[in-house]
C-alpha cells in the first residue's frame, strides 16, 4: 500500500493545469450488469489505503455504513461502497481507503486497489442520462483508459450525504434574504448534491442564479454573459456579480476556470469563490495560486451564505432598469 500512495504529494502540483490523479479501484460485480467495473478518486482526497481493521459495529447506523474503526485514537465511520452501489463482492472487501472530506475522515471499503493514473480534466466526460439512471446519480465523470475499461469517477458527497444524513432545517438555520436583487452569481458543481445546497443557499438570500454542471459550461456561460454586456454597453461587473466553483469536474476543473477568468481583463474585478470538500491547507493556498479570492467548505450553507454576502459587498450595485 505504501509503494501505491508514496508520491501522492506530487499532486500539489497539478493546480492551473487542468489535470487530476485517481486512485483507481473495483467494488466487486455490478449486479446490473454482470461485469466488474473500475471506480476511480481523487488523490486529494485520499489519505491513505490500508487494509481493515476491526470494525465495531454501531447501533442506528445507516445500512451501508457497516461501523467504526479506530484510527490513531480517532473513531472513523466506515461505508461499503459496494454494499451502497448494490456491488455483490466474490470476497470480503478487505481494502479500506481513508479519505478526508471538509476535515472529516471517513473509510470507504472496497474488493482491490489497483494503480494511480494521471489524466487531464478534459478526458473526464459527463456521464450519459442512461449510465446517470442506471447509477443513481453516483457517477459524475468517467473517462475510457486505454486497455478500454471504463472509469467512473464516484460522486463521494452523495454518498456522504445519504448515509450521514444532514438536518436541512439546521444546514440552513439563519440563512436570510439580502438586499442584492440585482446580483447574479454563476455557479459550477458536477455533484446533485452539492447544486442542489448551493440553489437552495442562494434561493434562500433572495439571490438570482446560473448553474453549471463543471468548469467547461460555466465558462461558455460567462462567455454569453459577456457578449449579452458588451451588446448592452455594460461592464461585464455589471452584469456577474460573482463566480462561485467547486474544484473537482469534468472536462474543466475549479482551478482552470479560475485561472482562465482571472486572466481575462473582461472579468476584471468579479470575485471567484471556491466551493469544496478539499478542505486541507494545501487546496487552499491552490486556490490561492491562481487568484480564487475565498474558500469555503461545502455541507455549511450558513459558511456560503456568509461568504457570499462578504464579496457582494466588494460588487457594485446595478441600477434598476
Amino acid at each position: 500500500m505504501s509503494d501505491l500512495m508514496k508520491n501522492i504529494d506530487a499532486r500539489t502540483r497539478l493546480a492551473g493545469t487542468n489535470k487530476l490523479e485517481l486512485l483507481l479501484f473495483s467494488l466487486g460485480i455490478d449486479k446490473r450488469t454482470g461485469r466488474r467495473e473500475t471506480f476511480g478518486i481523487n488523490v486529494f482526497k485520499v489519505r491513505e489505503v490500508m487494509r481493515t481493521p476491526t470494525i465495531t459495529a454501531a447501533p442506528e447506523m445507516p445500512d451501508a455504513v457497516e461501523g467504526m474503526v479506530s484510527l490513531r485514537g480517532t473513531l472513523v465511520p466506515v461505508v461499503d461502497l459496494g454494499k451502497y452501489a448494490h456491488i455483490a463482492a466474490e470476497q470480503p472487501r478487505e481494502i479500506m481507503i481513508v479519505t478526508e472530506y471538509n476535515g472529516r475522515t471517513q473509510g470507504f471499503l472496497v474488493e482491490a486497489v489497483d494503480t494511480i493514473l494521471r489524466l487531464d480534466w478534459a478526458q473526464m466526460k459527463v456521464p450519459p442520462e442512461m449510465m446517470t439512471a442506471r447509477m443513481g446519480g453516483l457517477v459524475t465523470a468517467i473517462t475510457e483508459l486505454a486497455d478500454g475499461r471504463l472509469v467512473m469517477l464516484l460522486d463521494v458527497e452523495k454518498v456522504l450525504s445519504d448515509t450521514t444524513h444532514f438536518d436541512d432545517e439546521l444546514l440552513y438555520r439563519g440563512i436570510e434574504a439580502i438586499d442584492r436583487r440585482d446580483a447574479l452569481v454563476v455557479f459550477a458543481d458536477d455533484s446533485s448534491v452539492a447544486r442542489k445546497q448551493v440553489q437552495s443557499t442562494l434561493e434562500r438570500m433572495g439571490i438570482r442564479y446560473v448553474a453549471s454542471i463543471n468548469g467547461k459550461q460555466a465558462w461558455e456561460e460567462l462567455q454569453k454573459l459577456a457578449s449579452y454586456a458588451e451588446t448592452a454597453g455594460q461592464a461585464i461587473r455589471e452584469v456577474v456579480s460573482l463566480v462561485l466553483t467547486d474544484i473537482e469536474m469534468p472536462e474543466m476543473d475549479g482551478y482552470m476556470l479560475t485561472k482562465k477568468i482571472k486572466g481575462d481583463a473582461r472579468f476584471a474585478g468579479i470575485p471567484v469563490l471556491m466551493h469544496s470538500s478539499l478542505s486541507g491547507l494545501s487546496n487552499r493556498q491552490l486556490g490561492k495560486s491562481v487568484g480564487v479570492d475565498e474558500y469555503v467548505s461545502k455541507f455549511e450553507p450558513s459558511q456560503l451564505a456568509a461568504s457570499i454576502t462578504c464579496l457582494l459587498q466588494q460588487t457594485p450595485v446595478r441600477a434598476a432598469a
